[in-house]
């Protein structure tokens, strides 16, 4: 449940300002609202289950230490993603010859492929062993997000700041990427160095998320 609980959690907070969810918010205005999450929730399905796949695969390569420092670290990255946001690059324009769920299915499991969900599915199939419950928790995780994109999209955009909710869920995103840092290297060095450890990659990321911000005004 843990595992359920978590994948959930780390992928509705990735998904936001993430390119995916963008992509839902404008195929809503294409297509019916359910049109869209059931196609969202087909192609996550799919395109999750190869990631907790691969997940689980480096476990049998790589140290299972070294892939969960890795796997923390990338919370911190994926957290710097979430401020950084994306920007559709046209998948929203094609036409298809598709019914609408099969148009957008194929657009979604194409624009998820390298993205930061997806690399966060990998993680979070690294850190828990229960493969199902990862899987049901980050496709859970798309539906419920992008429902939000729409949700925000059509009635709330103007009354929630799409920049005040980006920066939440990257701080989330870092808070818990230090928390597993913190539980990898305790067991195996001094606090000390445990905590300087933590600080210095804190301090990182606070320096490019002021410079991701800056950069923007």
């Amino acid at each position: 449940m843990i595992a359920f609980a978590a994948s959930f959690i780390f992928v509705v907070l990735a998904e936001m300002g993430d390119k995916t969810q963008l992509l839902a918010m404008a195929f809503a205005a294409k297509y019916k609202a359910y049109q869209v999450l059931l196609a969202v929730f087909i192609a996550t399905l799919l395109n999750h289950a190869l990631a907790v796949v691969a997940g689980r695969a480096l476990t049998t390569i790589i140290p299972l230490d070294v892939i969960s420092f890795i796997a923390a670290l990338s919370f911190v990255i994926f957290g710097l993603w979430t401020i950084r946001g994306d920007k559709l690059d046209g998948e929203d324009k094609g036409k298809s010859k598709f019914g609408p769920v099969l148009t957008v299915s194929i657009a979604f499991f194409l624009a998820e492929m390298g993205d930061k969900t997806q690399l966060a599915t990998i993680s979070l199939a690294v850190e828990y062993s229960n493969m199902l419950n990862v899987l049901m928790g980050t496709t859970l995780g798309m539906v419920v997000a992008d429902a939000i994109g729409i949700i925000l999209g059509i009635v709330m955009r103007k009354r929630i700041p799409e920049k005040s909710i980006k920066w939440f869920s990257a701080a989330i995103f870092v808070l818990f990427g230090l928390i597993g840092i913190h539980k990898v290297l305790s067991p195996k060095i001094d606090p000390i160095y445990t905590w300087i450890i933590i600080s210095c990659i804190g301090t990182f990321a606070v320096a490019v998320a002021h410079r991701i911000a800056t950069s923007k005004r």
